[in-house]
């Protein structure tokens, strides 16, 4: 890696990696406000805003800020998460200026146009009503919400229909000014960018943001518990979750290990086990999102209702084993996995870019991939039994299920038996 950082007079990080063998560059405005630093009254508001950054400026129509970085061959894109929103450009190496400057002008000057601010939020209802007709998306918002209940994290990214329909753009410029502010904020790119040149830039066309940080989000607070809802499908979805690790965590490359051990791949224990040996379900998997100061480690499965009796207890089985019986070999395996995939993420410049502006944002710096690597390494066969065990047993279960879901073992009875068995288990050896 090529990576140089420099942080202006107002706060704001320029970090660059430097890939001279491109003739292309990616570049984008990462910025540390997500869904989670959203009152109660603003859910939705950060996609909202996130959308209309594109919908013209004081200078620049809608239509007129698609035409001109595709005159160049170029692309423009954004996306919001639970703690960050990122707007990114890709294009040829030469039109960096222009993408930097267009970027600038959709977060400082856009005008929000009332029009433009009903049709989009229109755009905005008709994605809450496509994931209200997915089961496994309405599964998810449901698995957020029990493990966080009445916090921002645990709220739906995209909003509800009474928020979103209620912004205006009082309400958008409010939050703009609250949220994006320069300390907050990292100019990131990777492939053939110079980091001179796009310093002296992110100056010019950045420096006006406020140098003061946005106020700190509330902390996230883990409970788990269950909602189940019922309904006429032909499987059910269910969720099962545990609380998981903060970025930071002593343990957060152990519990990534963990997920990708129990249900990375197929080759993990809950695919071979459930899917493969007994044919409970079609698909099977686990997966830890980790954020500043929590976590979530979880699991997916979507079965019939005459095989859901048998796949809860199945699976709580192998959360115990788990915690008993991982080998050398299995955490090996997945080691390899990861650093694959953390390898090939750097052979592409979008993926390096992000990679770089959120490791500013959580880290404060950028982690060399040697790092990384080493720290995967570092993790044992006893670390993922530790974590497995301290996560699974004796803590509080999330379980979230829609479908049939008549006779679904509860999270109490999840709970319970992952404690027995971990006794009989232990008893056992």
């Amino acid at each position: 890696m090529n990576v140089k950082t420099t942080v202006l007079e107002n706060g704001m990080t320029v970090v660059t990696d430097q890939m001279p063998y491109l003739k292309t560059a990616a570049l984008g405005v990462w910025v540390r406000t997500g869904s989670r630093a959203e009152t109660v009254h603003q859910n939705g508001i950060t996609h909202l805003l996130e959308h209309m950054a594109f919908k013209g400026t004081k200078t620049r129509t809608a239509r007129g800020i698609a035409e001109e970085i595709e005159a160049v061959g170029g692309e423009l894109n954004a996306s919001t998460s639970i703690e960050h929103t990122n707007y990114y450009a890709r294009i040829l190496a030469e039109d960096a200026p222009l993408a930097v400057d267009i970027l600038a002008d959709i977060l400082q000057n856009s005008t929000f146009d009332a029009q433009e601010l009903t049709r989009e939020q229109h755009v905005i209802l008709q994605e809450i009503g496509a994931a209200n007709d997915s089961p496994e998306d309405q599964a998810f918002d449901l698995f957020q919400e029990t493990a966080w209940p009445d916090q921002a994290i645990g709220r739906p990214i995209l909003g509800t229909p009474e928020t979103v329909q209620g912004f205006n753009r009082d309400a958008l410029n409010s939050y703009l000014g609250e949220r994006y502010r320069a300390p907050d904020m990292v100019l990131a790119a990777a492939g053939a960018v110079d980091h001179e040149a796009l310093v002296a830039m992110a100056r010019e066309k950045f420096g006006g943001f406020n140098s003061e940080p946005a106020a700190a989000e509330t902390e996230a607070s883990y409970r788990g518990g269950e909602t189940l809802r019922p309904k006429e499908l032909m499987e059910a979805q269910v969720l099962i979750g545990f609380e998981g690790q903060p970025y930071k965590s002593k343990d957060y490359y152990a519990i990534q290990i963990l997920a990708s051990v129990l249900g990375g791949g197929m080759s993990s224990r809950l695919f071979q086990e459930i899917r493969e040996k007994h044919g409970l379900c079609y698909a099977i998997y686990s997966f830890h999102w980790a954020f500043s100061d929590t976590g979530l480690f979880g699991l997916h499965a979507a079965t019939s209702q005459e095989d859901l009796g048998a796949l809860m207890p199945m699976i709580t089985d192998e959360l115990v084993s788990a915690a008993q019986t991982i080998t050398d070999e299995e955490v090996a395996r997945s080691r390899a996995q990861i650093r694959a995939g953390l390898m090939m993420a750097l052979e592409s410049p979008a993926a390096r870019a992000g990679q770089i502006a959120r490791q500013i944002l959580v880290h404060g710096r950028v982690l060399d991939p040697d790092e990384i690597s080493s720290k995967i390494e570092a993790v044992t066969a006893a670390d993922l039994r530790r974590v497995a065990h301290e996560t699974f047993v004796g803590s509080v279960p999330t379980l979230t299920a829609i479908g049939p879901v008549d006779g679904i073992m509860s999270a109490r009875e999840l709970a319970d038996r992952l404690q027995q068995s971990q006794v009989l288990r232990a008893a056992s050896m």
